[in-house]
């Protein structure tokens, strides 16, 4: 019980803290992005074993890649002069890139190709997923809530049909059994079915405004419902593959009863990219139909 409350409050606040964050002031939603993409590659560092130095040059290429994606996202309707900023800031990427490959040319470590690519993995992997999250925001923050309210009604649709089946004389059908011991295909289809249906409701409430073409609403929004579904599970075994490999039951223990930050946004890595390209390809598309 003790366990059960500390669970439920941790997962109030982080709740809270992303809502309320995406609602309130854009300013605030940079902020809590920003700390939530340092925390994220920190937290990968930690998993890997990565010396101190190649932390900190990830930290610094983690900080130059949300800070210029956020401002080349929030001036994208500002017309080119406004947005030079954004790819001036995206320039100082290069030096830092430089700097961790020289580190490793330089400080005779007896893993340099694994530690360079857990430098690429926190940076492309991690910290940009999480900072194209800006550009589904600045098009419409309903979008961004839908993705997260979506992602957390899959994993709830996946886990309750997964439980049930697994019930039965059979079980149910392992997906990764190797990875995921509990996850199956039984509760990936309940998974897709509930984030179909609430979608749609989404779509009903008008959250989905901005991309709704005339007369294919409802398959936009089905459509945004199998992309978050499907790419959330991906992004939930790709995280579960990389604790896997390091031997690891959480990636840590940042939110209690619920584990790391990775654990909390591991189906968002995949996710958002995803969804980023495709609102963006209707919000361009649905002017001309």
């Amino acid at each position: 019980m003790k366990e059960l409350i500390k669970r439920t409050l941790s997962g109030i606040v982080y709740v809270g803290c992303v809502v309320g964050s995406i609602l309130y002031d854009p300013r605030l939603f940079c902020g809590v992005i920003l700390l939530i993409a340092l925390l994220a590659v920190d937290e990968f560092h930690r998993l890997v074993k990565s010396s101190f130095l190649l932390r900190f040059y990830s930290f610094m290429g983690a900080c130059v890649i949300l800070a210029s994606m956020q401002f080349v996202a929030w001036h994208m309707n500002d017309g080119i002069e406004n947005m030079k900023m954004g790819f001036a800031l995206a320039v100082v990427y290069l030096p830092v890139v430089v700097l961790a490959l020289l580190d490793e040319i330089w400080n005779h470590s007896d893993r340099p190709l694994q530690n360079w690519g857990n430098f690429l993995i926190s940076q492309f992997m991690v910290a940009l997923p999480l900072s194209m999250m800006s550009f589904l925001y600045f098009l419409d923050k309903w979008l961004l809530l839908a993705l997260f309210v979506l992602i957390w009604i899959n994993d709830t649709g996946a886990y309750c049909v997964g439980s049930l089946t697994a019930k039965l004389p059979k079980g149910n059908h392992k997906m990764a059994p190797h990875i995921s011991p509990k996850k199956s295909w039984e509760g990936l289809i309940g998974g897709f079915a509930f984030t179909i249906g609430a979608s749609i409701l989404l779509y009903r409430l008008g959250w989905f405004e901005t991309i709704a073409i005339e007369k294919y609403g409802v398959y936009i929004a089905a459509t945004f419902a199998f992309l978050v579904s499907f790419f959330g599970t991906m992004g939930d075994l790709m995280e579960s593959l990389c604790k896997r490999s390091v031997g690891v039951k959480d990636s840590g223990v940042f939110l209690p009863g619920h584990g790391g930050v990775l654990d909390r946004f591991d189906s968002i890595l995949l996710a958002t990219p995803v969804l980023t390209a495709f609102c963006w390809l209707c919000y361009y598309v649905a002017p001309l139909l």
